[in-house]
């Protein structure tokens, strides 16, 4: 069995890069001091300070976006205390490697030698595998840290995650990028061919990912250029980075979420800006209407009802037209929702309503307001004493319309907001009409 898959010797640590290396393996941290971005963790008062400074480290998840470190920080964690590094990554490795693992591992720990067992990509273990981990971590024979750039509460089962403390790697910003810059440069011995502004742009053009930006320096570095290079010039010659962004895992939640309370928080810049995320990042355009949609009788409602007809509109338009054109119409129902009156009556009705029905069972309606299709059902009281309202002076009857057993309810409570303040006074009107036939 190979080093790779947890053999009995621990991975190799070259003390130096070969010639030939990646730049970003040329540049890897030696030290946990080295590392950029994460002093939050590895601070004196960071989790992983602390656990260094104690020399015990306990299992745990390194949850962050790629090119974060989270491989480096494995490894450099194994170091600091003196314990085997064991490295193995979920997507080449199966049942086997993890059994050859934790027997490499045992027999380390016959000859005295802790084994930190580092799993990359842990959450593409199924569940069952996932389990195979928690009787090693109990008894100490492997002390894990999982690798993953997905949600842990969502890639990882309870067990698992509570035997291990969960660590959240931050995306790289733009001064621990240009750290990153910095160091490339000292080690080719002369800056990058750039201007001040094409240096920005590609700092921005990481997105956080310091993997990615060192790999677009080494083919910077690569390549003979005469003159700085621009912004222009530097997208022309680089190819440009896709956003992070995948459409069954976190990232769609995160954003659709963002999308949804900038909307009902009323910030229509914020809205367009999340909605152009998801869009440009590949997002399903009916996918994006149908949460509108949602939005318009959610969080809008009768406050303006012209908020669901614009956005089943922009539905037609889309359908209609296709992309890119028919996006016009996306941006067009946002903005709408977004500067349109807020409310949620219509939504608290509905739970309201749906609570009472289930707790109410199968109560019968009044008999004045039941059909009476047949001379039977007449001849028993349905229908009778039903008064048609618009026969009345003012069109309002003030009829009881709710089974005899229980009390009237008020499930929709309009707001002062938008339309739904005029329904409020129609409402009030009604109410105050039934009283006075009451009386």
């Amino acid at each position: 069995m190979s080093d790779l898959f947890g053999g009995l010797q621990a991975a190799p640590r070259p003390e130096e890069p070969r010639a030939d290396a990646p730049l970003a393996d040329k540049l890897r941290p030696r030290t946990l001091g080295e590392v950029v971005g994460q002093d939050h963790l590895t601070g004196p008062d960071g989790a992983i300070g602390r656990m260094v400074a104690a020399g015990r480290l306990s299992s745990m998840i390194l949850w962050g976006p790629p090119g974060t470190g989270k491989t480096t920080l494995a490894r450099l964690l194994a170091d600091a205390v003196g314990m085997r590094f064991a490295p193995i990554s979920a997507v080449f490795s199966g049942v086997a490697d993890l059994k050859a693992a934790f027997a490499a591992a045992r027999d380390a720990a016959r000859a005295g030698q802790r084994t930190l067992l580092f799993v990359d990509e842990i959450h593409r273990f199924n569940r069952a595998q996932q389990d195979g981990f928690l009787p090693y971590v109990e008894d100490g024979t492997v002390t894990l840290i999982g690798a993953t750039t997905e949600n842990p509460s969502f890639a990882l089962n309870a067990a698992l995650l509570s035997r291990a403390q969960v660590l959240i790697l931050r995306r790289l910003d733009e001064a621990a990028l240009a750290e990153l810059l910095t160091r490339a440069e000292t080690l080719a011995g002369k800056p990058l061919p750039l201007t001040p502004a094409a240096r920005e742009a590609l700092i921005a053009s990481a997105d956080g990912d310091g993997r990615f930006l060192l790999n677009q320096v080494e083919t910077l570095q690569s390549i003979a250029i005469d003159a700085p290079l621009d912004p222009a010039a530097l997208a022309e010659l680089l190819h440009r980075r896709m956003p992070v962004y995948d459409k069954d895992r976190e990232g769609h939640y995160n954003l659709i979420s963002a999308l949804h309370k900038a909307l009902r928080g009323s910030d229509p810049q914020a809205a367009l800006y999340y909605m152009a995320r998801m869009l440009v990042a590949g997002e399903t355009p009916l996918y994006v209407l149908r949460r509108l949609v949602r939005f318009a009788s959610e969080d809008v409602g009768l406050a303006d009802p012209q908020a669901l007809v614009q956005c089943l509109a922009a539905k037609d338009a889309y359908e209609f037209l296709g992309s890119p054109e028919g996006e016009l119409a996306i941006v067009q129902a946002c903005l709408y929702l977004a500067t349109a009156p807020k409310s949620n009556a219509a939504y608290k009705a509905q739970g309201a309503a749906w609570r009472s029905a289930k707790e109410t069972g199968s109560l019968m309606p009044p008999a004045n307001i039941l059909n009476a299709p047949t001379k039977l059902m007449k001849e028993i009281g349905y229908g009778k004493g039903y008064t048609y309202d618009h026969d009345t002076e003012d069109g309002f009857s003030g009829d009881n319309y709710w089974p005899e057993e229980m009390q009237p309810q008020a499930f929709y409570t309009p707001t002062e907001r938008g339309m739904e303040k005029r329904i409020a006074e129609r409402m009030a009107w009604w109410d105050e009409r039934r009283r006075e036939l009451k009386a």
